[in-house]
């Protein structure tokens, strides 16, 4: 009996790969131990394998069971160092789920999938970002990378990776190479504007440089808080830029002149409205923007703009240049029809 725990201490104590790997061989040995012991009652390894294991994990049919003294004897000390012995293993992989989730919590595992978005620097903005992104895109994984301790929010499809975005190891371990986007945000309540923009300028040249030198492109978009720091961000080959504090006072400039119109907009911006702004691709049979309009309006869509232009009233007679690219509002169920029509 000394002897069995000392087996186990033994057990408790070696690598978990070491430890599976001498389960398994022990499971396989013990199925042919069984048989040459008892031929007559285990006729094969297989049948002596389903005796060892309806043992050790204390299932016990009782369909096949050992007759000789020795092979009863063997029956004890499977059920005894056996069951110990699987007691081990199965609390070295709950173990191993208790790391694996510390880890992920504290943003040290790699994300390898692709398709995601990548949010740099956590805030109430970030947050609700993401929560538009998860619930516009229902397949949408959120990656984000800041330097906290730990994850700041708990959901399914959202990883966390620690570090500073400008660190190339970071960047890897998060995979904004292959990224649907990375959107870089500055804190919440920043008193210095100069200090924040310059922070995410830095990151944002960290993120680009790095695509550049990977030769490929990430799609950029990043929070400013001040509007004319913008040419320097255009140095940097970012793609598209949200201009915190002017968008605020733009939006109650329009309100204040035109009663009602900053409703209008936040409906539109937020998902409770049933209906958002989308990008869909160009069909081959229009020719002129008349086309495109009138086709998207029988089918529940309207067309606002190609990329910035909304003069597309004024025009609808004039044919759609090759690399137009459209927007328009309608709602989800809407869109998926006419990227199916599109297709």
């Amino acid at each position: 009996m000394l002897f069995i725990f000392d087996l186990i201490k033994i057990a408790v104590k070696i690598r978990k790969l070491t430890l599976f790997l001498v389960t398994i061989v022990f499971f396989i040995a013990s199925s042919f131990i069984i048989h040459w012991l008892e031929p007559a009652i285990f006729p094969n390894p297989f049948i002596g394998f389903w005796y060892v294991m309806t043992t050790v994990t204390t299932t016990g049919y009782g369909d096949f069971v050992p007759e000789t003294t020795i092979g009863k004897v063997y029956g004890l000390f499977l059920y005894f160092f056996g069951i110990a012995l699987i007691g081990v293993v199965i609390g070295k992989i709950v173990e191993s789920f208790g790391i694996y989730r510390k880890l992920k919590e504290e943003g040290k595992l790699n994300y390898n999938g692709h398709g995601h978005y990548v949010i740099v620097k956590w805030s109430n903005k970030a947050k609700h970002t993401m929560n538009e992104i998860l619930e516009i895109d229902e397949k949408a994984k959120i990656v984000l990378i800041d330097s906290l301790s730990q994850t700041p929010f708990e959901h399914e499809r959202l990883y966390f990776i620690q570090g500073n975005a400008t660190d190339t190891e970071v960047l890897d371990k998060a995979n904004v190479l292959g990224a649907k986007a990375v959107l870089i945000f500055t804190q919440d309540n920043e008193v210095n504007h100069v200090s924040a923009d310059g922070t995410s300028l830095l990151t944002v040249s960290a993120i680009e440089g790095y695509a550049a030198e990977k030769k490929k492109d990430i799609y950029t978009i990043v929070e400013i808080l001040k509007e004319k720091h913008i040419p320097n961000f255009k140095h940097a080959n970012v793609d598209e830029f949200v201009i915190a504090d002017e968008a605020l006072s733009d939006l109650m400039a329009k309100s204040a002149v035109n009663k009602g119109s900053s409703r209008i907009i936040m409906n539109l911006l937020s998902r409770k409205s049933g209906v958002d702004i989308w990008k869909l691709p160009r069909h081959s049979s229009w020719t002129t923007y008349n086309d495109a309009f009138d086709d998207l309006k029988r089918k529940g869509a309207i067309l606002i703009s190609d990329r910035n232009d909304f003069t597309i009233v004024s025009k609808l007679s004039k044919s759609i240049p090759e690399d137009a690219e459209f927007f328009v509002i309608c709602s989800k169920d809407t869109l998926k029809k006419l990227k199916q029509s599109t297709n």
